[in-house]
C-alpha cells in the first residue's frame, strides 16, 4: 500500500468537521429585499463576520442556512436588508432603520448586545437556532 492514502485518511480524521447552522429568523415585516445572517466569533461580533448567508425576505419567518462553520463559540447577528444594499441602514444617531436580531434574543432596548449573552457553542453536527427580528424605526 502506498503511504499517501493513509496520510489522506489521517489528515481527514484530524481536521475539525464543519457543520451548517440553520437560523430560523422570525418577525420579518415584508417580502422586500433579503434577510442576512452572520455567524461571528467574539473577535468580529458586531462587525464583518467570517460566515454569512442570505435568503429572499418573506413576511413572517425565513430560514437561512450558513454553511461551513467549524466547531466553536459564536453569536449570530441577522438583519432584514429591505433595500438589498448589503448594509444595515441606520439613522444619524445609529438607530437601525431596518430590522435586526441576535441569537439568544440578546438585544435589550436600544443598547448593543453583549457577545456573552448572544453566544452559543457549535459542534460538528447541523444546528438550528432562532433569531427574532426587531424593528425600532418605522
Amino acid at each position: 500500500m502506498k503511504p499517501w492514502p493513509l496520510l489522506l485518511l489521517l489528515t481527514a480524521a484530524a481536521a475539525p468537521s464543519e457543520a451548517p447552522i440553520e437560523v430560523d429568523v422570525s418577525g420579518v415585516r415584508s417580502a422586500q429585499g433579503l434577510v442576512r445572517v452572520m455567524v461571528c466569533p467574539k473577535e468580529t461580533f458586531m462587525k464583518a463576520c467570517p460566515w454569512s448567508a442570505s435568503t429572499p425576505a418573506k413576511v413572517g419567518q425565513v430560514t437561512v442556512v450558513v454553511h461551513g462553520v467549524p466547531p466553536g463559540h459564536y453569536a449570530v447577528q441577522a438583519y432584514h436588508d429591505a433595500d438589498s444594499n448589503d448594509k444595515l441602514d441606520q439613522n444619524w444617531i445609529g438607530i437601525p432603520r431596518e430590522g435586526i436580531g441576535f441569537s439568544n434574543d440578546a438585544m435589550s432596548h436600544l443598547t448593543r448586545p453583549k457577545f456573552t449573552v448572544a453566544a452559543f457553542d457549535h459542534g460538528t453536527v447541523r444546528q438550528r437556532i432562532a433569531v427574532k427580528i426587531r424593528y425600532f424605526l418605522g
